[in-house]
């Protein structure tokens, strides 16, 4: 046998060797996730609800702030006084305020808004409110609505964000709670005034 004919064998064998090798599947594929990615639950420092009247002449708010968020420092709760006899429109803004910049939460509710929604209870108050806003589905979300104050009074309003629950559940859609399942992202409790 030839130099030449030894040299072109060895040159066939390695390049059969690095076509085998090289064709070779990995067992593990590193593009993959084995588990599906979590959705974390953000973490709510403040709940903000802006109650504006039809003339945009009042600005009324109400405000839920715990900024080391559960445990720790008790949360600051205010609230204004409502005026008696009036309508106002209202809008609730959801934030993250432990971080800088502060974290937006409201857009996020907003654009998963089949996954949420605001629920609204008033006890001892004057008080209706009513949904203002809809997900892509036609049902409510509840961030932004109307609100009527009528006589003097005094109670409580409760507000509660529930995620991923049951929007076509009995009494859902019209705001009773009782149906909607899910989870809590936030419950707070203001004291209600009208005078």
């Amino acid at each position: 046998m030839t130099t030449n004919t030894r040299i072109q064998r060895v040159a066939i064998l390695l390049c059969s060797a690095t076509l085998i090798f090289s064709c070779k599947k990995d067992t593990e594929d590193p593009v993959t996730p084995t588990n599906p990615p979590v959705n974390e639950e953000e973490l709510i420092t403040t709940v903000r609800i802006t109650f504006n009247t039809l003339s945009d002449a009042e600005y009324k708010y109400f405000v839920f702030t715990d900024l080391d968020g559960d445990g720790g420092n008790a949360p600051v709760i205010t609230a204004d006084t409502l005026s008696a006899d009036s309508i106002y429109n209202m809008n609730i803004e959801v934030l993250n305020e432990s971080v800088s910049p502060i974290d937006e939460i409201t857009q996020e509710i907003i654009a998963e808004g089949v996954d949420h929604q605001f629920f609204y209870q008033v006890t001892g108050a004057n008080l209706l409110l009513a949904y203002g806003d809809a997900d892509a589905n036609g049902l409510p979300i509840g961030q932004s609505g109307s609100c009527i104050a009528a006589g003097p009074s005094s109670g409580s309003l409760k507000v509660t964000l529930r995620h991923q629950l049951d929007k076509t559940g009995s009494g859902v859609s019209s705001g009773d709670i009782t149906n909607a399942g899910g989870d809590t992202d936030v419950e707070v409790t203001f004291p209600a005034v009208i005078q």
